[in-house]
This record gives structure tokens, sequence and C-alpha cells, in this order.
């Protein structure tokens, strides 16, 4: 019997120790107010978690939906605590630009001048546009060109635009109080190289989101995702699984426990 007792106080001494590493991952975002905006950041230490970057599952097909890479997750016998958009993406679902995972590059960078007319530049193509990648070394945010020229094998990486932040400055295209507003969902790699996703539940223009990474976040560097109804962020923590209305996502970012 006293085997018993000290073997069940092992127990919950382990559980005790367990739980709450796990409850301060299942909630690592935050409600936030800045400027009068409202955001959910969500904040991690990459060297502490398994963030990694999805797109298709084994079956070949991209997973579009926050809930069926919680599946394919929970089949692994793993969960699925944060997820939200990786980057633009095609009528397809395939990323607009580079895209590595684990390691292998999937589809190369994309240095091809707007696909537009009218004077109208999409987002993806507003210069500099950047790339986030994750390596052995930490998180990095950096313009293409510069991505380019980096000797790095990244564990994965994701291209998207425009840049936001870009060291310590912002993007100078940005125009303040410009009317071009909408939700905007983007990435930051902040003090100690802390990574911080912002996701937007209002109306922002440029200036004010990219400010939100230099001013409140403390993000050196800080990369656009999307926008408008392609926003979205998965936490069950905060009840949150959004849906993109362009059909599904392409790439997307998840947190693994």
């Amino acid at each position: 019997m006293i085997y018993l007792k000290h073997g069940m106080l092992a127990l919950a001494l382990v559980l005790a120790a367990l739980l709450p590493l796990h409850h301060a991952q299942a909630e690592q975002c935050e409600k936030v107010t800045f400027d009068e905006a409202k955001y959910v950041i969500c904040t991690l230490e990459v060297g502490k978690v398994d963030l990694r970057l999805f797109w298709k599952g084994v079956d070949g097909e991209p997973y579009r939906a926050f809930s069926n890479l919680a599946d394919a997750v929970r089949a692994e016998g793993r969960n699925l605590t944060f997820a939200v958009n990786a980057g633009m993406y095609r009528a397809d679902f395939s990323p607009m630009g580079l895209y590595v995972e684990n390691g292998r590059e999937l589809k190369p960078a994309n240095m091809a001048a707007a696909e537009s007319a009218a004077g109208q530049v999409p987002n993806f193509y507003k210069k500099p546009n950047g790339v986030f990648f994750l390596g052995e070394a930490g998180a990095g945010i950096v313009p293409t060109e510069k991505y380019l020229k980096l000797a790095t094998k990244p564990r994965f990486a994701t291209q998207s635009g425009p840049m936001l932040v870009i060291a310590g400055n912002l993007n100078p295209i940005f125009i303040a109080g410009s009317t071009d507003r909408t939700r905007r969902s983007g990435v930051g790699v902040c003090e100690n190289g802390t990574v911080r996703f912002a996701i937007s539940d209002e109306s922002v223009n440029f200036h004010d989101f990219a400010r939100l990474f230099r001013d409140r976040l403390k993000c050196r560097d800080a990369l656009f995702l999307d926008g408008g109804r392609g926003v979205g962020v998965y936490n069950p923590a905060m009840g949150r699984n959004d849906w993109s209305w362009h059909g599904g996502y392409g790439p997307i970012f998840g947190l693994v426990e």
C-alpha cells in the first residue's frame, strides 16, 4: 500500500509539471487593441515549440481548412493548437511564391513583375516582398532578393508581400491615413528571436498594421501574409476556427503539440 501511494504521488507530480506547460502553449494567443483597432496576437518561442508549415495532405490535396489540418494532425496522435494562413496563394491553393516544407523546396521564388493592369499592383508584388524562414539558427524575415543570396537551408520558408517592417523601419511605400483598409494578417521576428503573428479583427491600412509590429510588438522585421477574406486564425482556446472565403487556404502555419 505504501508503494502504491508513492507511485500515485510520483504520477501526480509528473502531471503537475506537464499541465502548466501545455496550458502555456495552448494560451499563446491574446486579444490586443492598438490605435483603437482590435487584433489577435500569437507569440511563439520557436526553439521551444513545434511550429510547422503545411500545404497538402497525404492524399496530395491542399488542406484548405484548419479543421482538415487539425484532423490530420490528430490522426498522428498530436494536437493542432494554433494555425494561421501562411501567405498568398493561387486559385488552385498553390503558393504564389517560394515554399519550402521539411527542407524541400516545393515551389521556387517568384521574382516576376505584377500580373495586373490599370496601375493596381497586387499586394504580393508590392516592393519589396519577402521570405519568412525557420532554420537551425532560428527564424528570419528578409526581402526576397536578399534571401536568395543567403547560404541557408531552412526547415521551412514561405514568400509573401509586401514587407511591413525592414530592419526596424516601416516599408516606405506605406501612406499614413490611407483609405485602403481591410482585415490583415502578418508575421514578425521580434526581440530575442520571438515570432509574433498578428490578425486584425477590424479593417486597418498597411501603415497602421506595420506600426503595430514595429511600435507595439517590437519586431525588427515583419511580413504581410494576406488580407480581406483570406485572413484567418485557428485557436481552440479562443474559440476560433476561421474560414477563408476564397474557398479555403493555401499554405498554413500550424503549431503542433
